[in-house]
C-alpha cells in the first residue's frame, strides 16, 4: 500500500504543539492534491492544513486532540487513487447541473484584510448578509472582531455571496472568509438551483447512519453527551456536516421518564426549567480574561482604600450645571472632577504615573488618562490624550465621545493605547468597594464606587453626608506604599476642595 503520512508541520518558531479545531474531510473520503484537509489551532493563530497527495485520507487524530509538532496527523493511500477517482467523477458530474450558473461568471474572492499591525488574527462576530444574497458593491456583509477592537467588512464587489468563514470562528488575517460571485452567474443563483442538490444528498445510499454521516468526531462526542442527534442540528460545516461549534451551541434533549424499576425511589425532582447554553468567547473577551490573569500573577499587586466627601462637589455642581451646560453643550459630570484631581496628583507623585520596562522605570512627563467603559461587547479603556491641559468641559466633551464610539464598536487601536493611568466607575452598577486590577503597563488604577449617604464627624458633631470610597491598586515594585497612600490623601484633598482644582492648589 503506497502511503503518504501527514504530519502536524513547523507553524511557527515558539509554537511547539496545535490542537485540531476541525476535519473538512471524513475518514475515507478521497481527497486531491493541496485541497484544505482540517484547521489547527495554535495559542496564537489558526492554520489550514492541506492535502500533500491525491487519494484516500485516513484520520489518525480526532477533532479536539493536542499534538505536538511533527506528529503523525493522517495518511493517505494513493494506491487507492484510481478506483476513487472514478466515484469523485460521478459525484462532480451530477453536482454540475448546480455549480454551472456559477462558472458562468468570475467569482471574487474577499479575504480577512490587515486592521491592525499587531493583530494576526480576527473573530466573525456576525454575517449582515446570509449565503446566497445579493449585496451591492461596498455594502457591509460582515463584522469582525479582534481582541482590541471591531471591525465592519465591505463587499469588494457586487454580486451573490458565498460564505466560507461561519459565525464565532477565528481566522488568520489573509485567510480566505467568503467569495463573491459575479456576472451572470451569479443572477442565476436561487432558492431553486439548491433543491436538487439537497435532494441529491437525502437519496444518497450510504451504509453509516445520519449521525455518523454528517457530524464530525468531536461533534458527535458532544451530541451524545446531551442526548441529541446530529440530523436534528442544522450543520455550518461543508455539505450541512455538524461541527463542533454547532454541537456546543445546540441545547440539551429533556431527560426521558424514569424507568419503572426505579420508580420506587423517593426522588424529589427538581421544578422549573433546568437548560443549559454554551457560546463560545469572543476575542475581546479571551484577550481581556489573558490580560487580567497576567497581571495578577506579573505584579506584586496591592490596594489602599479611603473615603471622599462628595458634597462639596454636588453643592458646586447643583450650582453650575445648569449655566456650564447651556455655555458648553455637556453636562458637568463627577468623572471630570476625578480626571482633573488625577492628573494634579499624578503631578506631585509621578512615580503612580510610571511603569516598569526591563530594568528600567519609565517616568511619564504627561497624563493620558484611560477610562473604562462597559459595552455590550465587554470592557475597553479608552484614553483621554494629555488630559492635564484640558478643562473640565474639554474632558466632559472627550468622555462622551469616547463613551459614544464605545459603545457602537467605533474605537480606533490609537484611542485605546497608550494610557498612563486608569479610572474605572463601578459606582455606576452600584458597588461599595472593589479591588479593580491593574491595567499593564501601568503601576496604579483607581476605582470609584458608589455614593451613599453615611453618618460622620465633622468638627465634633456627627452629621450626614454623602460618601464615596475610592480605592487605589498599584504595582509595588514601582510604588511604595507610602506614595500610594499619599497619593490617596492628595486625591481627598483635591475632591473635598474642588476650589483647589480651579486654582491650581
Amino acid at each position: 500500500m503506497a502511503e503518504i503520512e501527514i504530519k502536524v508541520p513547523p507553524v511557527g518558531e515558539s509554537i511547539t504543539e496545535v490542537t485540531i479545531g476541525n476535519w473538512f474531510k471524513n475518514d475515507g473520503d478521497f481527497v486531491k492534491l493541496d485541497e484544505v484537509i482540517c484547521g489547527l489551532d495554535s495559542d496564537k493563530a489558526t492554520f489550514e492544513l492541506t492535502a500533500e497527495a491525491e487519494g484516500v485520507l485516513h484520520i489518525k487524530a480526532q477533532e479536539g486532540d493536542t499534538l505536538s509538532i511533527g506528529e503523525l496527523i493522517a495518511t493517505i493511500d494513493k494506491s487507492a487513487e484510481a478506483s476513487t477517482a472514478a466515484v469523485s467523477e460521478k459525484v462532480e458530474e451530477a453536482a454540475a447541473p448546480v455549480a454551472a450558473p456559477a462558472a458562468k461568471g468570475e467569482t471574487f474572492e474577499m479575504k480577512v484584510p490587515t486592521v491592525g499591525e499587531s493583530i494576526t488574527e480576527v473573530t466573525i462576530a456576525s454575517w449582515s448578509k446570509k449565503d446566497g444574497d445579493h449585496v451591492e458593491l461596498d455594502e457591509i456583509i460582515c463584522e469582525l472582531e479582534s481582541d482590541k477592537a471591531t471591525f465592519e467588512l465591505p463587499a469588494e464587489a457586487a454580486g451573490i455571496l458565498r460564505i466560507v468563514g461561519q459565525e464565532g470562528d477565528t481566522i488568520p488575517v489573509g485567510s480566505l472568509i467568503c467569495k463573491i460571485e459575479q456576472g451572470s452567474g451569479a443572477a442565476v443563483s436561487s432558492g431553486k438551483t439548491s433543491a436538487p442538490a439537497a435532494t441529491a444528498t437525502t437519496a444518497s445510499p450510504d451504509s453509516k447512519s445520519a449521525s455518523e454521516k454528517h457530524a464530525s468526531p468531536m461533534a458527535a462526542k458532544i451530541l451524545a453527551e446531551k442526548g441529541l442527534d446530529a440530523k436534528d442540528i442544522s450543520g455550518s460545516g461543508p455539505g450541512g456536516k455538524v461541527m463542533k461549534d454547532d454541537a456546543m451551541k445546540a441545547g440539551s434533549k429533556p431527560a426521558s421518564a424514569p424507568a419503572p424499576a426505579k420508580a420506587a425511589a423517593p426522588v424529589a425532582a427538581p421544578s422549573g426549567e433546568r437548560g443549559q447554553r454554551r457560546e463560545k468567547m469572543s476575542s475581546l473577551r479571551k484577550t481581556i480574561a489573558r490580560r487580567l490573569v497576567a497581571v495578577k500573577s506579573e505584579t506584586a499587586m496591592l490596594t489602599t482604600f479611603n473615603e471622599v466627601d462628595m458634597k462639596p462637589i454636588m453643592d458646586l455642581r447643583g450650582k453650575f450645571k445648569d449655566k456650564f451646560k447651556e455655555k458648553h453643550e455637556v453636562g458637568l459630570g463627577f468623572m471630570s472632577f476625578f480626571v482633573k484631581a488625577v492628573t494634579v496628583a499624578l503631578q506631585d507623585f509621578p512615580v503612580v504615573n510610571a511603569y516598569i520596562d526591563g530594568d528600567e522605570l519609565v517616568y511619564n512627563d504627561y497624563a493620558d488618562i484611560s477610562v473604562a467603559v462597559s459595552t455590550p461587547r465587554g470592557l475597553v479603556v479608552p484614553v483621554i490624550r494629555n488630559a492635564e491641559n484640558l478643562s473640565f468641559s474639554g474632558v466632559e466633551k472627550e468622555i462622551v465621545r469616547l463613551a459614544v464610539r464605545a459603545r457602537d464598536g467605533k474605537l480606533g487601536l490609537d484611542e485605546m493605547s497608550g494610557g498612563t493611568f486608569t479610572i474605572t466607575n463601578g459606582g455606576t452598577f452600584g458597588s461599595m468597594l472593589s479591588t479593580p486590577i491593574i491595567n499593564a503597563p501601568q503601576s496604579a488604577i483607581l476605582g470609584m464606587h458608589n455614593i451613599v449617604e453615611r453618618a460622620v464627624v465633622v468638627n465634633g458633631e456627627i452629621v450626614i453626608r454623602p460618601i464615596m470610597y475610592v480605592a487605589l491598586s498599584y504595582d509595588h515594585r514601582t510604588i511604595d506604599g507610602k506614595d500610594s497612600v499619599s497619593f490617596l490623601v492628595r486625591l481627598k484633598q483635591l475632591l473635598e476642595d474642588p476650589m483647589r482644582l480651579l486654582l491650581d492648589m
